[in-house]
């Protein structure tokens, strides 16, 4: 019997990997987001699902989920991760460079759908508190969907792009607020604004702004020693003790876990750390969340709209004409033309995750009433379902025949394109100075904390992480960089980045340092556009100054130099040419 006990335990587990094992692959397969087959798996499986027909077929019970409490538990942390992962996109640069769209844009338009949807919900009998309610789960759009669909239709970067980006921040930075507002509402300690009220609050607000100081004062060192360690395991550990840990202490001092780890995220922004725990985390937030979109597909009662049809297509329908409206008339307002302005209100007409995570709040807390709170998230469920529809549309609207974009400089809308230089030790040290000097922008990447640490107190922009690693890359901006530097001193290190980033984007111009000629060579193979030989590079500069020393004129010997440089760079580009010149050698040796 122990045996069958301990695979009942795991049976829940078992079932959500199997899930994420197959729709994963099959709903990136028809590009569409694994979000959407997560939310129908966990209808499927849930009590409402297969588990309806459990009493008819009782070998269906195999197949359902028997815990739902147990999962939701598990589906706390995927929010929990998700916040602390909008924490760590944000940085104050950040907001700074898009304060127009990101607060003039994204703000109207949350406070403009929720005053409208609250005004409906109250017309329709509902009590203020709930309707305020209803009104900020439904302002808020999809990031966790809309945004990998503007990142494979390569529509980030556009004026559309930019200001559905700015939005859909903005709405993240609200959640937070939203969330303390319902735990105020939902309080049962009398009025909310009552001295005896605030008194009981005080406590939690005590414990916010201790948490804020000693994320300050101890998660930077913290990072920084565990970095020095270079143990990828030890540092996944220590990313993800700062995650639970701020939650856990947000949680005691009476809020929320995903307020806690906002605040963490947000304080380690602006730190060296910042891509690397990214790149780290996502692995975990990802898989979290899905099991957060499983326990919502658990818990929705789909049964609802065959009860009461009209009323929840009437609320989807209207959610959509109505954030659709506000957005195109902002859009306008805020310099997109027409069709930019068209594709942003499609992208964002339809509800989010957070919808899920507000209203779960509300209903708990008693300000909400269940019945129509699920009828609500039934028909925020529907909304998502055509996002992907509504994205095909929008790409089609967007790419159409266009106006100019906005004449707007880059840097007020976010970060432009900068120069990727990998390893910052002495080398690229100089690399950097040189780039200062003729006005380009660059961002560097080292492994090494002390290089880093040494650099940001410089006000230089460098990060600690591993550069070979795709996902690093991409998030220092290697998609839009101009070029990638490589000035890394390990051989190794140098292959991998190179080969990393030419598998990335082919169309990029990457320098890389070489060990040697031999070493160039194997670059060249790589996809290195150019490759620099320390030993051949010395030899020229060694020959340039005894030349000029001993009085040949500097024009004829800088020319000079740069006909032997380019002699070297298609000799290393040429097939076999080392390879050529050993065996010659080798064979000499022989015949001596």
């Amino acid at each position: 019997m122990e045996p069958q006990a301990a695979a009942n335990d795991y049976k829940d587990v078992v079932l959500f990997l199997a899930t994420a094992g197959v729709v994963v692959p099959l709903f990136r397969r028809v590009k569409v987001s694994p979000i959407l087959g997560f939310l129908l798996a966990g209808v499927v499986l849930g009590p409402f699902g297969l588990g309806a027909l459990g009493k008819s077929a009782p070998w269906l019970s195999t197949f359902t989920i028997s815990d739902p409490e147990q999962v939701a538990q598990l589906a706390e942390l995927g929010v929990v991760f998700l916040l602390f992962m909008i924490g760590l996109e944000l940085s104050w640069e950040r907001l700074r460079l898009m304060r127009r769209l990101v607060f003039g844009l994204g703000g109207l338009q949350v406070a403009l759908c929720l005053v409208a949807i609250a005004a409906i919900a109250r017309a329709l009998g509902q009590p203020w508190p709930a309707a305020l309610a209803i009104g900020s789960a439904l302002s808020l759009s999809s990031t966790a969907i809309v945004m990998p669909l503007l990142a494979e239709n390569r529509r980030q970067h556009s004026p559309a792009g930019r200001a559905i980006f700015s939005v859909l921040l903005f709405q993240d930075l609200a959640v937070a607020p939203i969330l303390i507002t319902l735990a105020l509402a939902s309080s049962k300690s009398g009025e909310v604004l009552s001295p005896r009220f605030l008194i009981a609050f005080a406590p939690a607000a005590l414990g916010l702004m201790a948490l804020v100081v000693a994320g300050r004062l101890l998660l930077r060192p913290m990072m920084k020693s565990v970095a020095r360690a270079k143990s990828e395991e030890l540092f996944m550990a220590a990313c993800l003790l700062v995650v639970i840990g701020a939650g856990l202490l947000s949680s005691l001092a009476g809020l929320s876990m995903a307020l806690g780890a906002f605040i963490a995220g947000l304080l380690l922004a602006e730190t060296e750390f910042r891509h690397e725990i990214e790149v780290t985390i996502e692995p975990f937030k990802g898989l979290l969340l899905g099991v957060f979109f499983v326990s919502v597909g658990i818990g929705l009662d789909l049964s609802l709209l065959f009860q009461q049809p009209l009323l929840i297509l009437g609320i989807t329908v209207g959610l959509f004409f109505l954030t659709a409206l506000v957005v195109l008339i902002l859009s306008r307002g805020f310099g997109l033309t027409w069709r930019q302005a068209g594709e942003a209100a499609l992208l964002l007409a339809a509800g989010g995750e957070f919808a899920f995570v507000i209203l779960d709040n509300a209903i708990e807390g008693g300000v909400v009433g269940r019945k129509i709170g699920h009828l609500v998230l039934v028909a925020a469920t529907l909304s998502m379902f055509t996002i992907p529809v509504l994205a095909s549309i929008a790409a089609r609207v967007g790419r159409g025949r266009a106006g100019p974009a906005p004449a707007e400089a880059p840097a007020e809308e976010g970060e432009g394109p900068r120069v990727l230089v990998v390893g910052y030790g002495r080398v690229g040290k100089l690399v950097g100075e040189m780039l200062d000097a003729h006005g380009i922008a660059w961002v560097g990447a080292d492994r090494d904390t002390k290089s880093t640490s040494a650099a940001r107190r410089e006000g230089k922009t460098i990060y600690f992480g591993d550069a070979s690693r795709p996902e690093f890359l991409r998030r220092c901006g290697l998609e839009t960089a101009p070029a990638l530097v490589v000035t890394m001193d390990s051989p190794e290190g140098v292959e991998a980045v190179v080969a990393a980033a030419r598998e990335m984007r082919p169309d990029l111009t990457i320098v890389a340092r070489a060990r040697d000629a031999r070493h160039a060579q194997r670059l060249y193979e790589l996809g290195a556009t150019d490759a620099v030989p320390e030993t051949i590079e010395a030899s020229l500069q060694l020959s340039e100054a005894v030349l000029v020393d001993i009085g040949i004129p500097m024009g004829l010997v800088i020319a000079s130099i740069h006909e032997r440089r380019d002699e070297y760079r298609k000799m290393l580009n040429r097939p076999d040419a080392l390879g050529g010149r050993v065996r010659r050698a080798r064979d000499a040796l022989k015949r001596n």
